[in-house]
């Protein structure tokens, strides 16, 4: 058993991060921290990118509309 609270967090969250990218769709920090409670996306996209070397996923800066730059990742098929 782990009695590390935080990486199970950061499991459980890349659990459900990485569904999210294989149902097909994009996130940025924003969404993560809104759907998943993650405060480190790029973190868990660094894990993700580690257990899963077979997915490919890309990463776009987008526009805002206050006009700050974000990555959003997504899975390329």
């Amino acid at each position: 058993m782990n009695d590390n609270q935080n990486l199970e967090s950061s499991e459980s969250q890349n659990k459900r991060i990485f569904a999210h990218l294989m149902d097909g769709k994009r996130i940025t920090s924003l969404e993560a921290l809104k759907l998943f409670g993650c405060m480190r996306l790029a973190s868990r996209i660094s894990d993700i990118r580690r257990d899963h070397p077979e997915v490919n996923i890309k990463v776009d800066r987008i526009e805002t509309a206050t006009k700050k730059k974000v990555a959003q990742y997504y899975v390329s098929q």
